[in-house]
């Protein structure tokens, strides 16, 4: 897995990281933010820290420069009192927020009770529900702790299989709590246009230690642009990863991706040795981010604006290598190879105006894309 997963939302381990050497910058230099100024977009943390008191202190940090927060641990959201108490928090100090949300929590006290009455105690506040976390991930990594295609005949009928008990799952929330159309929100790292036809309002795509941004961004937006949705990033460390990017590259990551049309712009938080893996040199990036947005409105990147590479239909290629794993189940194939150059020539003529879609979606065509690469088109080249 590329971050923590489930594990970090079920036990928030502990994990030690080396300090960062360098600073982004002096916070004295930082101009202050102290004002929330309304945005188009939403800038945040998700948090997944066990202690109530933890979470408090980071709202306090990120509150004046934030207008979106996660409460990403089930220490807190599947205890009931907790769960109250950081939410109330968050209200008060007028900070837009998310939960995770999972079935199994009904275990502890009911979701759809609590929940009916969260939407209406904190209408102004609450917006939306972060719902299992990093399917497609899961997929990938043959992690049978939550895998939508365990086995499966053929790629037509993996991809059948993950959607089917993907949107199974997602309905026992939906439907059975009875959402409506409150927003539904995860982070993944692969398998985005499968997330959605699941039923995701906006998937996230993972930005993580030595992962390709572009490639990320291309395939997020391509599946949110063909499903008429959001998208947004999750700048995120890695357990196994004792080194997270610096405060530089994070104000990097969120600047493209900004430039090129996330709705959401999150970074991820967890415990380590010392707190939480933020140091102020992240706390300075998330803030002078949250000022370059003030002063530089989102670019328009319409889909006429852009050219889409056309994948084969239900190829659930991983796309974190060359020789990454299909849908979990299969090596990589003949195909693979070849469709990684085509991306990687297309990307270096086109840059951030590529997206990647599917041939199965019937919305591929009608998008609006100013031109439509197919994968088994011998005048791939620009």
């Amino acid at each position: 897995m590329q971050k923590a997963g489930n594990t970090k939302r079920i036990l928030c381990l502990a994990v030690a990281l080396v300090m960062i050497l360098s600073f982004f910058v002096a916070p004295s230099l930082v101009p202050s933010a102290q004002k929330r100024t309304p945005l188009d977009v939403y800038v945040g943390v998700d948090a997944a820290f066990a202690s109530v008191n933890d979470t408090k202190q980071l709202v306090d940090e990120v509150k004046s420069y934030t207008n979106l927060f996660v409460v990403g641990s089930t220490a807190i959201t599947w205890n009931e009192s907790n769960l109250n108490d950081v939410c109330q928090h968050l209200n008060q100090s007028e900070l837009p927020f998310m939960t995770f949300s999972h079935p199994r929590g009904d275990q502890f006290f009911s979701g759809a009770q609590w929940l009916s009455e969260a939407r209406e105690k904190w209408s102004s506040t609450y917006r939306g529900m972060y719902v299992y976390d990093e399917a497609g991930g899961h997929q990938l990594e043959h992690d049978t702790f939550f895998m939508c295609a365990p086995e499966a005949d053929n790629y037509s009928d993996a991809a059948s299989r993950y959607v089917q008990n993907l949107t199974y799952y997602l309905s026992l929330v939906k439907s059975g709590w009875n959402v409506g159309s409150f927003p539904i929100v995860s982070s993944d790292y692969a398998l985005y246009e499968y997330d959605y036809r699941a039923g995701y309002s906006a998937v996230f795509a993972e930005f993580y230690p030595g992962g390709n941004r572009e490639l990320s961004v291309a395939l997020c937006r391509g599946a949110a642009t063909i499903h008429g949705s959001d998208w947004g990033v999750m700048i995120t460390g890695n357990l196994n990863d004792t080194s997270p990017e610096s405060g530089i590259k994070m104000y990097d990551d969120l600047v493209y991706a900004y430039q090129n049309g996330a709705k959401y712009l999150l970074v991820f938080d967890y415990p380590s040795l010392q707190g939480g893996i933020l140091r102020q040199e992240h706390f300075d990036a998330i803030k002078q981010f949250w000022l370059y947005a003030q002063s530089h409105p989102q670019p328009q990147t319409p889909a006429s604006s852009r050219v889409a590479y056309v994948l084969p239909d239900d190829y659930g290629f991983g796309f974190r290598e060359p020789t990454d794993k299909i849908w979990g189940l299969w090596p990589a194939d003949n195909q693979s190879g070849e469709i990684w150059s085509q991306i990687a020539d297309l990307m270096g003529h086109y840059g951030g105006s590529l997206d990647v879609v599917y041939a199965d979606s019937p919305q591929a065509t009608s998008a609006g894309y100013s031109r439509l690469i197919l994968w088994n088109d011998t005048q791939t080249a620009p």
